[in-house]
């Protein structure tokens, strides 16, 4: 299934980002793949703060499309849409690859366009997502903590599944360098308690229903304990930011360099899992509130002791943290070699 790539080649790599998360995730592999004399598209959808921060860090990019809403019915409308409008991009382009991390959009694009497609993802449980993603990829990449079985019911399994060591934090992150501008644009004081969260993602379907009530507790008990803690809240929509609107905390204006907003962090809660991971492989103590079906890399970073669930607000510890706890890295260009290796496979 996959090429033998000539080091001499260079290749036209199509990348698509579909949530904030993905900017920082891609961001150093993209610079990496550029030094290596590799041409990169990106197409991205509006929503989060996707766009918000390819500006910021001056990444040109074309945008398709947007997010469907709450709603299935929106979701799949937005969702063929977008599909649409990618399958005419990519038959135009001609690209080598295409690479994404959780999208549903790019996967039938490709296929479409006999494009190899390279999807990644760390959560096993997003069934209507990995139905896709099992049908229409030519490669599938995720953490070794996911058991090949857990897939196999989303027709996902080797040789086109395969597994990396460790988290894709500890790969994306070996790169990151501190903006220390962060500090003072947000007006943080280091002598002070930092606490960074990121509430949950309300729009997306595996946490509907599910009570965000420890969330908005610990938010509380942060604000509680007065001056001594500063609070930064990274809210994900409108809606979230309204909500936040005269409460005692610092929510940034403009969408700011996550990493390094968490590396200043005394400690992180978030009910997503891109921020919890990246405090994980920072070294970061990181608290996870999220109510849904635990997957195998949380449940291996809480066995392993660097993550903890919070099930109560009072689980957090309001100290300075240890900043001797190493940040833990792996090389880039092994995950970046494992996405390329399918370029020439035709679908």
């Amino acid at each position: 299934m996959a090429g033998i790539i000539d080091p001499d080649q260079r290749l036209r790599i199509w990348i698509d980002m579909t949530n904030s998360p993905h900017v920082v995730i891609f961001r150093p592999l993209i610079a990496r793949m550029i030094a290596r004399g590799h041409e990169v598209t990106i197409t991205a959808r509006d929503f989060a703060q996707t766009i918000g921060l390819l500006e910021r860090f001056n990444m040109p990019h074309t945008v398709i499309g947007a997010h469907g809403g709450a709603g299935r019915v929106g979701k799949a409308r937005a969702m063929g849409s977008r599909t649409s409008s990618l399958v005419r991009f990519a038959r135009r382009e001609r690209f080598d690859v295409a690479i994404a991390h959780g999208s549903t959009d790019q996967p039938p694009a490709a296929r479409a366009a006999r494009t190899p497609q390279v999807t990644m993802f760390d959560y096993e449980f997003a069934s209507t997502m990995h139905h896709w993603n099992g049908r229409f990829a030519t490669r599938v990449l995720v953490p070794s903590a996911i058991p090949e079985w857990a897939l196999w019911r989303y027709g996902i399994r080797a040789p086109k599944l395969v597994r990396y060591p460790g988290i894709k934090e500890e790969y994306y992150l070996a790169d990151h360098v501190l903006d220390r501008e962060v500090i003072p644009e947000l007006g943080l004081d280091q002598s002070k308690i930092i606490a960074v969260l990121r509430p949950p993602p309300e729009v997306t379907l595996y946490h509907r229903g599910l009570s965000s009530d420890v969330f908005t507790a610990t938010l509380d008990r942060l604000i509680e304990a007065g001056p001594t803690v500063q609070t930064v809240v990274l809210p994900r929509t409108d809606r979230q930011r309204e909500e936040l609107v005269g409460r005692p905390v610092i929510v940034p204006e403009r969408p700011v360099d996550g990493p390094s907003l968490v590396a200043t962090a005394d400690f992180v809660v978030s009910a997503g899992g891109t921020m919890n991971r990246e405090a994980v492989a920072l070294g970061v103590p990181a608290y996870s509130p999220f109510a849904g079906r635990l997957g195998a890399v949380d449940q291996a970073l809480i066995d392993q002791g660097r993550l903890h669930r919070l099930e109560n607000a009072a689980q957090v510890v309001l100290e300075k943290r240890d900043r001797r706890v190493p940040a833990t890295h792996r090389d880039p260009e092994a995950l970046i070699d494992m996405m390329l290796t399918v370029a020439g496979a035709r679908g």
